[in-house]
């Protein structure tokens, strides 16, 4: 037995010194972008499992309202010796409360599309930047947060430390970014500017750290228009130092806030009015019933 296991240490050393760096590094990043995919799934099924309860909740409040309809119709129900006798108004108010019923469901069906639409083109957006585009580095991260795709840069990329002049190597990234916006005529990409709590004091036109963060968020829109992307698309911000991803008490953490984020956002305006509408009408459909 131990001659079996030594060889098959042995065979796996074989093979394992039979992969080059370069191939080892390359599954490393398939793996890491497979895991990325594998999580912003589970995030989408995890949300269609709660819209689910919450619909079959409702479906049940339903079912419960459309029992007491039928006990009250029962009760308009005149019986005189063998012939039973539905009243007209009786029959009135169950041909109101299953064409309520059916209208509720439609608007159910509705909203549940509408997400579905919403979680599908969020997903692609996901997808499109970390396969097609190959934005694969440690210091970019690509996730989703609240239904919006977001890119986050750190500003080693894109600018020397308390510039806003955009770095050569910035433009190589920010031309992939490009692709994908230009290729979403109908969405919105807002750039944000963010720092660390350092307080700027090198002078010139920027006062402080919010003059920093919006300054190179135009830098950045700036850099995109010269890519192509239409300027109605885009939105500048700063956020100066008050939205940190960690406590300011170290170096490296003080260069994990100083990043830039770009968000690719759907104009789902019509989407939310959908909702909305839909909304107020079953909650005035209850408040009736």
């Amino acid at each position: 037995m131990k001659k079996i296991m030594l060889l098959s240490v042995f065979s796996l050393l074989v093979l394992s010194s039979c992969v080059s760096k370069k191939e080892y590094t390359a599954l490393e990043a398939k793996q890491k972008e497979t895991q990325d995919l594998l999580n912003t799934a589970t995030v989408k099924l995890n949300s269609c499992i709660s819209e689910r309860a919450a619909a079959l909740a409702r479906v049940e409040g339903l079912q419960e309202q459309l029992a007491d309809m039928r006990r009250t119709n029962l009760d308009l129900i005149d019986t005189k010796g063998n012939l039973t006798t539905l009243t007209q108004k009786g029959a009135e108010n169950l041909e109101r409360s299953l064409e309520s019923l059916k209208e509720k469901d439609l608007k159910i069906t509705r909203l549940q599309d509408a997400l579905t639409r919403k979680d599908s083109v969020t997903l692609a957006i996901v997808t499109s930047l970390k396969k097609d585009v190959g934005l694969n580095d440690p210091d970019i991260q690509i996730n989703v947060e609240k239904g919006v795709v977001y890119i986050s840069i750190a500003d080693k990329l894109l600018f020397q430390s308390g510039s806003y002049n955009v770095t050569s190597r910035a433009k190589t990234i920010l031309s992939k970014v490009a692709t994908v916006v230009n290729g979403k005529p109908d969405f919105e990409c807002m750039v944000e500017g963010h720092t660390d709590s350092v307080p700027y004091n090198r002078g010139g036109v920027l006062v402080d750290n919010w003059d920093l963060s919006v300054k190179r968020a135009t830098s950045i829109v700036r850099v995109l228009e010269e890519l192509g992307v239409n300027p109605k698309q885009l939105i500048a911000s700063g956020r100066s130092e008050y939205v940190p991803l960690v406590p300011n008490d170290t170096a490296e953490n003080r260069s994990t806030n100083r990043r830039t984020r770009i968000l690719v956002l759907p104009k789902i305006d019509q989407f939310y009015e959908m909702v909305e509408k839909e909304m107020k009408s079953m909650i005035a459909e209850d408040k009736k019933n």
